[in-house]
């Protein structure tokens, strides 16, 4: 079971704030480090200092890291143009060594949009327009050097681009596809993804999209192994009772409900749950939510506790 580290910056976290938690995440044993892309806090709170762009983030801590993998649960489709994406998204791979992964959604935080006077289609459309955006950007990729890339969309055309840079995994980064639609997500998937992630649903809701994607897979004449099935959970553990009780209440939850919801109680629980995951859905891949980013301890202490019993 691979374990990463999720974090959502938008909740206030400088990229200081984040490196030191991705140092930890390395050091510490874990697959990779990931983050959100979003450019609003949500809920309570006062998000200060601000948001920082997702790809500014992976770029610096590329060059700050040496092993783990990193990406985006996942960059919105809304926010960039694929061309763009795709150049800025290589770039980091290569300033990475080849570490990078891409998880596009097609966005959705209305709010975010609203403040930053970025438009949000309704979602017919903006499913359209994320079903090209995977199209272009991994077309981009996909070219062979000296060849060029031409793209006719409703939404984007692209004539004769170069297709440059290339990312340094060939012929691309892994891609990551989730969502819970049922007819078209998992057809995307199908077409495009090394990875299916479904996040902060049960068991049972992730195990029914599960088989939507890998019936799609075989309907599309690929091999659903080839997918790799992953969740997100927020994560809470504590030694005791009073650990737990505490870093639950730092991110403003309750311990009952996650212990439903998510990832809580004491190490030993917590590899319980993990089990009953792998065993009910096949999952090869959890990402654990953190949401207080200075407490190192968390982080440390599922790495020694858990991570060592799967």
């Amino acid at each position: 079971m691979d374990l990463r580290i999720f974090t959502e910056p938008q909740q206030g976290a400088s990229y200081d704030d984040l490196l030191r938690v991705a140092k930890a995440t390395e050091d510490l044993g874990y697959d990779a480090f990931f983050r959100s892309d979003h450019y609003l806090k949500m809920g309570d709170g006062s998000g200060l200092p601000g948001p920082t762009d997702a790809w500014i983030t992976l770029a610096g801590l590329a060059r700050e890291t040496s092993r783990i993998r990193l990406g985006t649960l996942v960059t919105a489709a809304t926010f960039r143009h694929p061309s763009v994406l795709a150049i800025s998204v290589a770039q980091v791979d290569q300033m990475s060594g080849g570490r990078v992964e891409f998880g596009l959604g097609s966005g959705w935080f209305d709010g975010e949009h609203t403040a930053y006077g970025i438009p949000l289609p309704e979602i017919k459309e903006r499913f359209d327009l994320y079903s090209e955006q995977l199209e272009v950007i991994t077309g981009l990729w996909e070219t062979p050097e000296g060849e060029t890339y031409s793209f006719n969309g409703k939404h984007y055309q692209l004539a004769d681009a170069p297709a440059l840079p290339k990312p340094a995994q060939r012929p691309r980064p892994p891609v990551i596809i989730g969502g819970g639609g049922k007819k078209r997500t998992p057809a995307l998937a199908a077409r495009f993804a090394n990875e299916f992630n479904l996040p902060f649903v049960d068991i049972a809701t992730a195990k029914a999209q599960f088989d939507r994607v890998d019936a799609a897979a075989r309907e599309a004449g690929r091999d659903p192994e080839e997918i790799t099935k992953s969740s997100a959970l927020v994560v809470a553990v504590g030694r005791d009772d009073a650990e737990v009780a505490r870093r639950a209440a730092a991110i403003g939850r309750e311990v009952p409900e996650l212990r439903q919801n998510g990832l809580a109680g004491s190490p030993a629980e917590v590899v319980d749950t993990i089990g009953r995951w792998r065993a009910e859905t096949g999952i090869g891949r959890l990402y654990l939510q953190v949401l207080d980013l200075s407490d190192l301890d968390h982080i440390e202490l599922i790495a020694t506790e858990v991570a060592r019993q799967l």
